[in-house]
C-alpha cells in the first residue's frame, strides 16, 4: 500500500491528510491522484465507499492558486446530499493551503447562494439544476475553470441530469482537465466521455475492492409480514450502535420510521420529499448519536457518509447488484468491520443470486431471529451497561443504599430485581405496514434494464415502470419462440 507521503504532495496538503486521520492511499487514490495531478483527463471507475472523493480533491487542492479569486473547479453530483459531503471533504484538504469550496443545490435559498459565491470560492460542488440555475442568472462564471469533476455520472444518467450535465460543460473551457467518476459505464456515459474529455486514461477498482470485504453479509428469508418483528428483534438482539435501514420507497420510509419510534427505538426517516433543513437536522441528530436508527430511501441515503455505522438492514431487497454494493458500504468503512442484513422473500430468492453472482461475495443465510433471542439480548444489553457503570462510574455514594437492601433481601433476588427493572422488554405493540410489491428473481435475468427506471425509485412510478419493464421483456420472449 502507498503512503500520501511516497504520492510527493506539498506540505499543506500532506498536513490536512494527517489531521484528517489518514495515511495510506486506497487504491482508486493510489491509481488516479499521479496521473490527475499530471494534468490528464481520466475515468475512474468506482463506488463510494473507496475513498474517490479524495482521488479527485487532492490533485484539485494541490494544483489550484490560492491568489486567484475565481472558481478553478467545478464538481458536479448527482444529490445534494452528496454535494454538501464533498465540498466538506475538499474543505478538509484544503484549510491549511486556504482554498475553498462551495455547495450548491436545490432546497436551499438562492440569495443566500449568491451571498456566498461573492466570497470567490475557488472549488463549487453542485447538483445539476441549480448549477444551470446560476449560469443562466450569471452568478457563476466559469470560464475560468482549471478542472471539472462529474462524480457518480451513472447516477446523474439515471437522474436524467445528461443534457444539464452538457450544458454545464460548454459554458467551461475547452483546455481543462476532466475527470469522470462512475460505478458502471453504461452507452450513454461512454458517450459524454467521448464528447468532453481528451484521451482519458481509464483506471479501474478490481470487484473485490468495490464489494467492501470488512462486511458480514447476511440474509434471512422471511415473510412480507415477518419483516418488522424480524428487524425489531435483530435491533434488541444485535443493540447496534447506529443502524440505517433501507426501504424502497417514501412511503415505506415514513412508515418504517413511524412504526420503530411506536415500538420505542429512536428512528427518523430521510427521503426526496423532506426539506433540506430537516434532512440536516435528521442526519445532525444521527451523527451525534441521539437517533440510533435512520430509516432511508436509495436516492436519499446517496452520498451519505457517516462515520460508525455497525449495521445496515435491507428492508426491502435492492433492485440491482449496484445499489446493493452501494447500500452496504455505509458501513465498513475506513477499515472498520460491519454487519449486513437483507430480508429476501421466497419470491425473490432468485434475485439475491443475482447480486451474489455479480459482487461474487456469497450472502450467508440466517434464522429467523426469536422473541427469546431478542429478551436474551436486551438482557445482555442491561448487563454490559451494568459492568461499565462498575468501571467507570462513581458509586461510592449507593454503596450504603445497598447495604441496606441487602440486610432485607438476599443479593441474587436483589440483582435480578435489578436487571429485570433495566432490561427492556421486547415491544410487541401492532403496527400496520404497507405491503410492497416483490422482485421476482427468477424472471429478472437481465437486471441492468432496471437501471432505467432509478430515477422513479422514490414513487409510485416505480412498480409500473418495473412492470411495463418486465412485460416488454416478456412479450420480446415470445417473439423469439414464434421466429424459431
Amino acid at each position: 500500500m502507498t503512503t500520501f507521503n511516497q504520492l510527493k504532495l506539498n506540505d499543506p496538503v500532506l498536513q490536512a491528510i494527517s489531521n484528517m486521520g489518514f495515511e495510506e492511499a486506497t487504491p482508486i487514490q493510489e491509481k488516479t491522484i499521479p496521473v490527475a495531478i499530471d494534468g490528464k483527463d481520466l475515468i475512474g471507475q468506482a463506488q463510494t465507499g473507496t475513498g474517490k472523493t479524495a482521488a479527485f480533491g487532492i490533485p484539485m487542492i494541490e494544483k489550484f492558486e490560492l491568489y486567484e479569486k475565481q472558481i478553478q473547479g467545478i464538481v458536479i453530483t448527482p444529490t445534494r446530499e452528496l454535494a454538501v459531503q464533498v465540498a466538506e471533504e475538499l474543505n478538509k484538504i484544503g484549510q491549511f493551503k486556504g482554498i475553498r469550496a462551495l455547495p450548491i443545490y436545490g432546497g436551499q435559498d438562492i440569495n443566500r447562494q449568491i451571498k456566498a459565491l461573492k466570497k470567490k470560492p475557488h472549488i463549487i460542488v453542485g447538483t445539476p439544476g441549480r448549477l444551470i440555475d446560476h449560469i443562466k442568472r450569471k452568478t457563476i462564471r466559469l470560464n475560468e475553470i482549471k478542472m471539472a469533476i462529474l462524480d457518480e455520472a451513472d447516477e446523474m444518467l439515471n437522474m436524467g441530469f445528461i443534457e444539464d450535465i452538457e450544458a454545464i460543460l460548454k459554458e467551461v473551457p475547452e483546455e481543462r482537465q476532466t475527470l469522470l467518476f462512475s460505478a458502471t459505464m453504461p452507452k450513454q456515459i461512454q458517450n459524454l466521455a467521448q464528447q468532453f474529455m481528451r484521451n482519458p486514461e481509464i483506471i479501474k477498482n478490481k470487484s473485490k475492492e468495490i464489494t467492501v470485504p470488512n462486511i458480514e453479509q447476511n440474509y434471512i428469508e422471511v415473510q412480507e409480514k415477518q419483516k418488522f418483528d424480524a428487524l425489531c428483534r435483530l435491533l434488541d438482539i444485535q443493540s447496534p450502535d447506529l443502524a440505517i435501514v433501507f426501504g424502497r420507497t417514501k412511503r415505506r420510509v415514513d412508515e418504517l420510521s413511524e412504526a420503530l419510534n411506536k415500538r420505542g427505538y429512536s428512528a427518523e426517516g430521510i427521503h426526496g420529499d423532506l426539506n433540506q433543513a430537516k434532512r440536516n437536522s435528521v442526519l445532525a441528530q444521527f451523527k451525534g448519536g441521539s437517533i440510533e436508527v435512520l430509516v432511508a430511501t436509495d436516492v436519499a441515503a446517496r452520498g451519505l457518509d457517516i462515520s460508525g455505522v455497525t449495521h445496515v438492514y435491507n428492508f426491502d431487497i435492492p433492485q440491482d447488484p449496484e445499489s446493493y454494493v452501494h447500500r452496504i458500504g455505509r458501513t465498513g468503512r475506513v477499515g472498520k468491520a460491519g454487519i449486513a442484513i437483507t430480508f429476501v422473500t421466497s419470491r425473490e430468492m432468485g434475485h439475491l443470486r443475482i447480486i451474489e453472482n455479480t459482487t461474487k461475495r456469497k450472502v450467508v443465510r440466517k434464522p429467523l431471529p426469536t422473541i427469546t433471542e431478542a429478551i436474551k439480548g436486551q438482557q445482555l444489553v442491561t448487563i454490559d451497561r451494568l459492568q461499565r457503570v462498575i468501571a467507570e462510574e462513581d458509586i461510592m455514594q449507593y454503596k450504603g443504599l445497598a447495604e441496606d437492601l441487602l440486610e432485607k433481601t438476599d443479593s441474587v433476588t436483589l440483582l435480578s430485581a435489578a436487571l429485570k427493572m433495566l432490561t427492556r422488554e421486547p415491544n410487541t405493540t401492532p403496527v400496520k405496514l404497507t405491503e410492497e410489491v416483490s422482485f421476482r428473481g427468477k424472471k429478472e435475468k437481465n437486471y441492468q434494464s432496471k437501471r432505467n427506471y432509478r430515477d422513479n425509485r422514490d414513487s409510485g412510478k416505480q412498480r409500473r415502470s418495473y412492470r411495463d419493464g418486465r412485460n416488454k421483456s416478456n412479450q420480446g420472449t415470445s417473439q423469439k419462440g414464434k421466429m424459431s
